[in-house]
């Protein structure tokens, strides 16, 4: 797998969504660092960071693909943070945008966290589950009943197959 292809993915899709969207938003409105506001914000954002990072590298390495729906995991991902929710990357990149909002203090970074958020929750539910469905069937549809779309269940979902 080339790095290549993953960080082509990368920059196109979380890199626009966590870097450029919002440093566009708050180019030029004036806002300062306050240190409560960075106290606050930046556990969020290296907790977001951090899920993005292995969630990307679970993909790369036990999924055999990329982020991106145009070159999809080969594998279906279970494993880590995907046995105690099916979406977790998108959960890190909503936890980095919700840590900028804060240390920024910026609404209109957290009005773009939002739209992120009900945007991939249509995404999720009329492309992207289908689709892996369709990918890999019944062990995916075992995964779905066992394993929520947003909520982390407490324990981890050990698959079976």
């Amino acid at each position: 797998m080339s790095a290549w292809r993953h960080a082509r993915a990368i920059v196109l899709l979380p890199g626009t969504v966590a870097v450029v969207v919002p440093a566009v938003l708050i180019a030029g409105d004036g806002s300062d660092l306050d240190a409560p506001r960075v106290v606050l914000g930046a556990p969020l954002l290296v907790a977001g960071f951090a899920m993005w990072v292995w969630t990307v590298r679970l993909f790369a390495r036990i999924g055999r693909g990329t982020l991106a729906p145009w070159d999809p995991t080969q594998r279906l991902v279970v494993a880590g943070p995907y046995a105690h929710v099916r979406n977790p990357m998108i959960t890190g990149v909503l936890a980095l945008l919700l840590g900028e909002a804060l240390i920024f203090g910026s609404v209109a970074i957290a009005i773009w966290a939002a739209v992120f958020a009900v945007t991939n929750h249509a995404f999720f539910l009329a492309y992207e589950e289908p689709a892996v469905e369709r990918r890999f069937g019944e062990d995916y549809r075992r995964y779905k009943e066992n394993v929520p779309r947003w909520i982390p269940r407490r324990a981890p979902w050990r698959s079976t197959a």
